[in-house]
């Protein structure tokens, strides 16, 4: 009789394995949780870094932001970050778990937190914290669960940028909102889309990677870390350029001037002409 193959019997004795086991009633759950962890260790391995980079901190810092956070955030926000909801089901303070610090540094950073009173969105204003206590804030939320990192100096160094890239760019994404030129311009339900000009690069980048309010997020996969810095790129320039022709008038292009035009100029010649002939009719 031909010997059999060790390869052969050993496949063999494998597939009878398998197939014996797997009526078994934890077969199903065995696979599941096979798949759970393959899964979870592919997404561990390729998910984005802004969304898996909590940022290094000394414990004495994140200790300080603990603190802080104590005295003027867990009131709406819960000691621990975890949110807070009202007896009505009214969201007091959303949860923080897995913001990050770029989201800490935009909304601290621009003074719309702490929130002064409940409204339909948040405003800029000066700041309640300088940038050490901002900093440490951020360092203790971005401690909680990992989230989007504030970004580097590398990607906020607008020299480096492509400014025409940039306007395209924004153009494409943001004009819908912010105006063509980042003025900014009205939303629904109360909401608006803010004034860009004199906003700090890193907190217009920020607001991209975090999508405050009613603001997309654009992550490094949709918008990639050398858009962004074009798209600051561009917005700097707009506010650079000069006003040869008098007023800037939203910087909103020919609609703007158009109207300028009619309802002032054109109103006034109305209006003189008008005079004239009164003058002349008492004459």
């Amino acid at each position: 009789m031909p010997r059999s193959l060790p390869g052969r019997s050993r496949g063999s004795w494998i597939g009878r394995l398998l197939s014996s086991r797997r009526r078994h009633p934890l077969a199903a759950i065995a696979v599941l949780v096979a798949v759970l962890f393959t899964a979870g260790g592919a997404y561990a391995a390729l998910a984005p870094s802004t969304t898996q980079n909590v940022q290094a901190a000394s414990s004495t810092q994140i200790e300080e932001g603990r603190q802080l956070f104590a005295v003027g955030c867990s009131s709406c926000h819960g000691l621990n970050g975890e949110g807070q909801v009202q007896e009505d089901g009214e969201v007091l303070g959303p949860s923080l778990i897995g913001v990050g610090a770029a989201s800490v540094d935009f909304q601290v950073g621009t003074g719309r937190m702490p929130l002064a009173a409940p409204s339909a969105q948040a405003e800029r204003k000066p700041p309640s914290y300088n940038q050490r206590q901002i900093d440490s804030l951020s360092a203790f939320v971005a401690s909680l669960a990992p989230g989007p990192a504030e970004p580097d100096e590398e990607w906020l160094d607008t020299s480096q940028g492509n400014v025409a890239r940039g306007g395209e760019l924004f153009r494409t994404n943001c004009s819908q909102c912010h105006n063509t030129t980042g003025q900014g311009g009205a939303l629904t339900m109360g909401q608006f889309a803010p004034n860009l000009t004199g906003v700090e690069p890193k907190h217009i980048y920020e607001a991209m990677i975090t999508g405050p309010q009613a603001m997309p997020v654009f992550n490094d996969n949709t918008v990639t870390p050398e858009d962004k810095r074009d798209i600051i790129a561009f917005l700097e320039s707009v506010q650079n350029e000069p006003d040869p022709g008098g007023l800037a008038i939203g910087r909103a292009g020919p609609v703007a001037e158009g109207l300028w035009a009619w309802l002032v100029g054109i109103g006034l010649l109305i209006g003189m002409a008008t005079w004239i002939v009164t003058r002349s009719s008492k004459a």
